[in-house]
């Protein structure tokens, strides 16, 4: 079985700044993170490939993930971005898929977290353009807020010929313990088949310093009753995940979490649904 980390990213301070890395918590990730670095940490983990995700909402970024790709076999896809807003979008989508490499692209962001409006994702235009991902075969990465996960149903119910990838698992709110109102929403995503959900991101949603197995559990538990093996997939958010976890901890977080699973079970999480999803 290929297992493969569905959500990775890198960046390169000197080429553009990340801007989101504000504050001094953030301090550790302001440096350069590269395919290179990764490699010897998914080596050790047994992990054999990995989706590269945008990182920021420039169009400079993607075409450089692909040429990437194109040259490093750790890199099976590429998560990029593109204006949805932009009456231009089917044709800006069209040429990332003509450039060098652009057969790795297998999905589109944008952070619809840094959205001030709660409803972005049900604006015409966005849908518009949503309808262009879907249109040109690719999938769609939600990186939201909880509270932005009903306007997600709403957007993903209009358009069932699109798949919509959770990122993160909608950041449950580990660290309050207060899983009500994010696993209803949660469940109701679930109800639409064209919905699937990543298991990372969550050891940054704990607290970075005393986060254990058991904290994760519950929301995993959750997220594997209402998506099920077939609709979930492991990703690390390296570097993000640095914050609080090695690369390796997060891999074999991942597995203890998914211990209870058949083997088969645990194969479709760490690495069939992306395969399947992302047609890698």
């Amino acid at each position: 079985m290929t297992v493969i980390d569905a959500h990775q990213h890198v960046w390169d301070l000197s080429v553009r700044d990340q801007d989101w890395l504000n504050g001094p918590a953030l301090e550790p990730l302001r440096r350069d993170f590269t395919l290179d670095d990764l490699r010897p940490q998914t080596a050790a983990a047994g992990v054999d490939a990995t989706v590269l995700v945008q990182t920021i909402c420039v169009p400079e970024e993607t075409p450089e993930f692909l040429a990437l790709a194109t040259g490093d076999p750790l890199a099976a896809g590429v998560v990029g971005w593109t204006d949805l807003t932009s009456p231009a979008v089917t044709d800006a989508l069209a040429e990332l898929r003509a450039l060098p490499g652009g057969d790795y692209l297998v999905g589109i962001r944008h952070q619809v977290q840094g959205e001030a409006d709660p409803d972005w994702l049900l604006r015409p235009e966005v849908d518009r353009g949503l309808a262009a991902v879907a249109s040109a075969g690719l999938a769609y990465d939600l990186v939201l807020r909880p509270e932005q996960l009903p306007a997600a149903v709403e957007a993903a119910r209009a358009r069932p010929e699109l798949t919509f990838v959770l990122d993160h698992l909608g950041k449950p709110p580990v660290r309050p313990r207060r899983p009500d109102t994010w696993a209803n929403d949660l469940r109701a995503l679930a109800r639409l088949p064209n919905t699937v959900a990543k298991l990372s991101g969550l050891v940054t949603e704990a607290n970075w310093d005393t986060w254990s197995i058991a904290d994760l559990q519950p929301f995993v538990a959750v997220a594997l009753e209402v998506f099920g093996p077939r609709r979930l997939m492991f990703g690390s958010d390296w570097p993000v995940c640095t914050l609080a976890a090695d690369y390796g901890q997060v891999v074999a977080t991942t597995r203890e979490l998914l211990e209870e699973l058949s083997a088969h079970e645990r194969d479709e999480v760490l690495g069939g649904t992306a395969a399947r999803v992302y047609r890698l």
